[in-house]
């Protein structure tokens, strides 16, 4: 009996059981190194840097170490198949950070808002318990708070396009509660997604020292005079 298909829902087509057997193939045979790697599932939401009124995306990015002051993420817009890559994010240390040219540090953007908010949150794994979790989790924003990012989206799901059509759109992240339309409601959605609670992540990460963000960095919001606070 052939297997179900998966159903991709944006495409409103099924996976055809051949794939489905030439996956399970190559999934016992080759070497997946690289993707191997992945080490960290972390949830959060971009804006487009050049339309920042723009609705917010929600992103699930996997990411991984290539060494201990550069991480690459693949960017989901769901943690479940069928998944669509919708994007990439590369993160810096300060040190590398302050190597580049001007313009270029225009293009990166801080964490820090991510982090103490709330809104930045690594979803916990069904069955470990949230008081344990929420130590490894900690332990990762006080890493990651210290980070610029600089993320391309290469698909527009939230326009409802069905494949990645256009240049890739550089996105932001926010700096600000009100800078996100529905910050509230969309966070509260997300959270109740992912059995999450980011009011009590921003209680528990008051702890957590906030780095002077660099004045390079962040450059969607440096007219609107908006604060990280």
């Amino acid at each position: 009996m052939d297997a179900l298909p998966v159903t991709n829902k944006a495409l409103g087509e099924p996976e055809s059981t051949q794939n489905q057997l030439l996956e399970t193939g190559a999934a016992v045979a080759q070497n997946f190194e690289p993707v191997k790697r992945i080490c960290a599932h972390l949830n959060a939401f971009h804006a487009y840097a050049h339309e920042p009124k723009r609705d917010a995306v929600e992103a699930n990015h996997y990411c991984a170490h290539l060494n201990d002051e550069v991480r690459q993420c693949i960017l989901y817009d769901s943690p479940t198949l069928p998944a669509r890559i919708i994007g990439i994010e590369y993160m810096i240390t300060p040190r590398l950070y302050d190597t580049l040219g001007a313009e270029e540090q225009k293009l990166w953007h801080s964490h820090v808002f991510e982090v103490k908010s709330g809104m930045l949150i690594m979803p916990r794994p069904t069955g470990v318990p949230e008081a344990a979790w929420e130590v490894a989790e900690n332990k990762e924003m006080e890493e990651v708070v210290q980070l610029y990012g600089k993320v391309y989206h290469l698909w527009q799901t939230d326009r409802g396009d069905k494949l990645p059509l256009g240049e890739p759109q550089l996105m932001t992240s926010y700096t600000a509660a009100d800078q996100m339309p529905d910050f509230e409601k969309k966070i509260e959605d997300r959270d109740r997604r992912f059995g999450s609670d980011f009011r009590r992540k921003k209680e528990v990460r008051q702890y957590i020292e906030e780095p002077k963000i660099h004045e390079n960095a962040d450059a969607t919001w440096a007219k609107g005079g908006h604060s990280h606070k």
